[in-house]
């Protein structure tokens, strides 16, 4: 049987250090969503980062399929044999950093922090994510109307304009149209199994979310077994709206774990 060639998710890397801090984006974004976190973390992060495209996403290429372990195992490749790992995941890039702390991918991941995981789903919405995996790729003869499209997809609207430096790797340039840098099909894996995938997690992990996002409330994380870490003035993008404030809440999970 062929199996799929899988050429590796871009990715960038910066700091230095033995210990990793992997930052794994959510639906439609690009690794570009993490650079203030990256500025406000400063030196409270003595170590290495690494930032990744996913498949189907900005610089990568695209697959026949995706799927959160899918995600996890390119992940894991990128990380390799390292030993003091820490994830932080937005949203769907949250259900992929809780699978890679399953130890499932042959990775030892010392603290997940996963924020904004949408955890309910209602059978509309699921039928929605399936209608949306289904559309055929837009073209647009102007490249700021693709941009302001990703802008909407990635739910970045109100925080970038279009000319934003993070916006480029979302847009390609197609014979002198414009189209998105996101595969549709990515919205077939609909609603990651968290509960599942909490009860697989080694090491330490947090739930957050920003106190604004609609996405997930409170007392839907509190119903898998956590105390929700709460940004407040955020929305569902805190790593972009609040990166300051994430950072610090970063920070105190590794003390956290570290006096475990």
């Amino acid at each position: 049987m062929a199996t799929e060639h899988r050429d590796p998710p871009w990715s960038e890397r910066g700091g230095s250090g033995a210990s990793l801090l992997v930052l794994i984006h959510g639906l439609a974004g690009t690794a570009e969503v993490w650079r203030p976190l990256i500025a406000a973390l400063g030196d409270g992060w003595r170590g290495e980062w690494l930032a990744v495209d996913l498949p189907g996403h900005g610089r990568s290429p695209r697959r026949g399929s995706y799927s959160i372990g899918g995600y996890a195992a390119d992940v894991a490749a990128l990380i390799g044999r390292r030993r003091d790992v820490v994830v932080v995941g937005h949203s769907m890039g949250g259900a992929v950093g809780l699978a890679l702390a399953s130890g499932w991918f042959g990775v030892d991941i010392r603290v997940t922090v996963a924020a904004g995981i949408k955890v309910r789903w209602s059978g509309g919405e699921l039928d929605r994510a399936a209608a949306l995996a289904a559309r055929s790729p837009r073209r647009f003869a102007a490249r700021d109307d693709a941009a302001a499209y990703w802008l909407r997809l990635a739910g970045l609207d109100r925080l970038w304009d279009t000319g934003h430096q993070g916006v480029g790797p979302a847009v390609n340039d197609r014979d002198g149209t414009f189209e998105v840098a996101f595969d549709n099909r990515v919205n077939a894996i609909g609603a990651p199994p968290v509960r599942a995938l909490l009860a697989a997690v080694q090491g330490h992990v947090v739930m957050a979310r920003g106190a604004d996002d609609p996405m997930v409330a409170d007392d839907q994380i509190r119903a898998l077994g956590l105390e929700p870490r709460t940004v407040p003035g955020a929305g569902h993008n805190v790593h972009v709206e609040r990166p300051a404030q994430f950072a610090g809440l970063i920070l105190g999970a590794l003390d956290e774990a570290a006096a475990r």
